[in-house]
């Protein structure tokens, strides 16, 4: 295989559109390939190929659609190789827009496919033909307080993943913490990052100062907590520890799986950590002036960078919007500034002195 250099982010000024298709050099033999997303408001997500000993390596896959792997060949023939020459794809988290695209590859090319440890739970459940990946967190919705939504939504949900499960193949292998050495001798240390997904982690290239940060750390949105086939006990807890954690490795660039390159991970970080002070703060006073349910409290909310009320967003949106609340409530009741109670289906909540 030969590949011809391609220059892309390195010129992009603000304001330019990062889901626009083609291949972005970030970084010697590292491109980024945003591919398209169907009837999702992210609109696309970023991979990241790196040429390494002749063959590729893939940090993320993509969504299994064939609009997304048009956009994948094209943006492959443009650096004189195909998908034949992938060689492996290191997955950040199961999610359906960065894992199926690999698993689907994998049934005609035979490369390599490995996801976090962590994932592991999440794909067992969803690979389960006796449940609904998705039982335990409708369940939890209507604990919630909002059975409505799981009313409105929750049977085509299911129906569409009962529809798609085989796109949730178990990996080749398992990814622990740890170093890999590509065959050029690049070394990509993985970090569990738990919190997004109980098994999400990113990609380090400490010899490049590069970090490929999945769904963990966003340029420009914040990412959904909790809402997964199982999900863990403190996702935001998780979440926050798991930035905690990033933020105390050296600086580095932002790769992220949506959204532009950025130059500072640590500078991101700060901002995230910064917006979930406040919307705990937030759910606190939702608790004060009279919301006890989650529900209740995420309608008090607002939402998105348009400042979206609970009622404006679609109803998938909802769901995560009141996933989000909870896990925001759950972290207070194990701060110990608000007590829960479960009455009559419904977890209750108030703020404690």
């Amino acid at each position: 295989m030969s590949y011809r250099g391609v220059l892309g982010d390195r010129r992009l000024v603000s304001g330019d559109d990062w889901t626009a298709p083609g291949v972005y050099e970030v970084a010697p033999d590292v491109f980024r390939v945003p591919l398209p997303l169907p009837s999702d408001g992210l609109r696309a997500v970023n991979i990241y190929v790196i040429v390494d000993a002749g063959r590729l390596v893939c940090i993320d896959s993509g969504w299994a659609v064939s609009d997304a792997r048009a956009v994948l060949d094209a943006a492959l023939t443009s650096l004189g190789c195909s998908v034949a020459d992938i060689d492996r794809f290191l997955v950040t988290h199961a999610h359906r827009d960065h894992y199926t695209m690999a698993v689907s590859l994998r049934r005609s090319e035979g490369m390599a496919v490995s996801l976090g440890v962590g994932e592991r739970p999440s794909i067992e459940a969803i690979a389960d033909p006796d449940r609904s990946p998705f039982d335990e967190r409708l369940s939890a919705l209507r604990r919630y307080g909002a059975g409505h939504l799981v009313d409105l939504v929750g049977a085509d949900m299911a129906a569409s993943h009962d529809a798609q499960r085989s796109e949730w193949e178990p990996p080749d292998s398992w990814l622990d913490e740890g170093d890999i050495v590509l065959g050029s001798g690049r070394r990509l240390g993985v970090v569990e990052t738990p919190g997004h997904t109980r098994g999400h982690v990113v990609f380090r290239d400490p010899g490049n100062r590069l970090l490929f940060a999945g769904d963990h750390v966003l340029p420009i949105i914040t990412p959904s907590i909790g809402f997964e086939p199982v999900a863990s006990d403190n996702p935001l807890g998780d979440f926050l520890g798991s930035l905690a954690r990033v933020r105390r490795l050296p600086d580095a660039v932002l790769l992220p799986a949506h959204g532009p390159v950025a130059p500072s991970v640590h500078a991101r970080i700060d901002q995230l950590v910064d917006h979930h002070g406040r919307r705990l703060d937030q759910s606190l006073a939702a608790l004060t002036a009279g919301a006890t349910s989650v529900f209740e409290v995420a309608g008090r909310l607002r939402w998105t960078r348009r400042e979206r009320t609970l009622a404006e967003l679609d109803l998938f949106n909802q769901m995560l919007a009141v996933t989000e609340t909870a896990a925001h409530l759950r972290l207070l009741v194990a701060q110990e500034r608000v007590a829960r109670i479960l009455d009559e289906g419904i977890y209750r909540y108030r703020p404690l002195p």
